[in-house]
């Protein structure tokens, strides 16, 4: 096989294919049914074209038929008149119209047997296009409720692209979740063990613990200074552990002043 018989082979191969993917079967149905009607039109046309020529054809010897017996009257009124040479010329002219009329008649008789078969072939073909048509609608049905009950199962079992993307989606939501979840639950654990601090507690305790060291501080320099001068120091105030509680250095008696100084 050749090169441009294989290409020629895959392609007619591939868009058949495709086209079997794009074919609706009753869009088809619907179409090869109104082929039908439009033969079922044709014929019924042609019928109507035959049984107006054979009605023209008798029309004509209708009229033919008519002169033909007036000219047989007048031949007989020229003969009671001895107007032998008159009654001559009018069966003359009768017989050529006699003539005309029989083939007319032939004409007719042809005409009305075609009629005939248009006639009986137009009524079979009327029956089989309404079978086909009953058929049509029969197989449009299954095929919709086919079709309904796939999607159905389809999505029912989660096989289908649609429902196979919402499936997906669903799973990505939970396992994001799923991961939001561990790590709260992570962050909780070591706030809990004091590995990390609460930010919320920290800012709302700044600006206390921060005026109780100030004020930690300055008592420490001035017990120090009250130390070194060998006089009694004021009273300190510690912050705790926490900065939270304040505390009262206790005074020193005046026995222990007294061996100071000494």
């Amino acid at each position: 096989m050749s090169m441009w018989q294989r290409i020629s082979l895959i392609f007619r191969s591939k868009a058949n294919k495709a086209l079997d993917r794009a074919e609706d079967p009753r869009e088809t149905l619907d179409y090869s049914y109104q082929r039908q009607l439009d033969l079922l039109a044709q014929v019924r046309r042609g019928v109507a074209d035959v049984a107006t020529s054979r009605k023209r054809v008798e029309l004509q010897v209708n009229q033919l038929q008519a002169q033909s017996d007036k000219l047989q009257g007048q031949a007989e009124q020229a003969i009671k008149v001895e107007r032998e040479d008159l009654a001559r010329e009018a069966l003359t002219r009768k017989s050529g119209l006699t003539a005309q009329i029989a083939d007319l008649k032939t004409q007719q008789a042809q005409l009305q047997g075609e009629e005939e078969k248009l006639t009986l072939a137009q009524q079979r073909l009327s029956a089989k296009v309404e079978a086909f048509r009953t058929r049509k609608e029969t197989i449009k049905a299954t095929y919709t409720a086919a079709e309904a009950q796939t999607k159905i199962n389809e999505a029912m079992s989660g096989i289908g692209e649609e429902m196979g993307d919402v499936g997906m989606a669903i799973q990505r939501a939970e396992d994001k979740t799923a991961q939001m979840q561990a790590r709260a639950s992570a962050i909780d654990e070591l706030i809990a063990s004091g590995a990390l601090e609460d930010a919320s507690s920290l800012n709302q305790g700044d600006d206390i613990t921060r005026e109780l060291e100030a004020m930690s501080s300055h008592s420490d320099v001035e017990a120090e200074l009250a130390r070194l001068k060998g006089g009694t120091p004021p009273q300190a105030i510690e912050g705790g552990q926490d900065g939270d509680i304040l505390q009262a250095e206790p005074e020193k008696s005046s026995t222990e002043a007294t061996g100071e100084q000494k």
